[in-house]
């Protein structure tokens, strides 16, 4: 049930005009957050990743890679987010009945959260198995991408 309540938008300033929000008055934090998603495939291009027949390479490692490359651009794809210190980002691609389901873990320890990061690496790692089988199945459908979950802890 939604409520009635209205809420201001942390970055947006008094006249409407987009904004980043300082975070300079916020305390340190563990953050930590994963993402998922999953790109549909048809059965014959998951036979040929399985087997590493994907022209272009192994499909799998090469998306983990990309996911850890885009995770660490977020501040330059995102307008709004801050450039954060990640201290760990891990992708994992894994091959299912369906397709490949990708998962990200990205951690820092700094004054805002860490969720674009974890899916927007998620979401590159997608666009890499993408780009690897277009040549083979035009039929590719890139979906469920979502944060699964956020922590943070204090520190010191």
């Amino acid at each position: 049930m939604a409520k009635n309540k209205k809420q201001s938008l942390s970055h947006v300033d008094s006249t409407g005009k987009a904004n980043m929000v300082d975070v300079g008055a916020k305390p340190f934090q563990m953050r930590t957050a994963t993402a998922s998603g999953h790109i549909t495939l048809n059965s014959d291009t998951i036979d040929l990743i399985r087997e590493n027949k994907i022209k272009k390479g192994d499909v799998l490692t090469i998306a983990e890679i990309a996911g850890i490359q885009g995770g660490k651009r977020t501040s330059d794809l995102i307008p709004l987010c801050h450039p954060l210190q990640i201290t760990k980002l891990d992708v994992t691609a894994t091959l299912d009945s369906n397709g490949v389901t990708v998962e990200s873990t990205a951690r820092c320890i700094g004054q805002t959260g860490i969720e674009m990061e974890a899916i927007t690496a998620v979401s590159v790692a997608l666009l890499t198995v993408y780009d690897m089988c277009k040549a083979v199945d035009k039929g590719m459908v890139i979906g469920e991408v979502r944060v699964v979950e956020k922590r943070k802890e204090d520190v010191g």
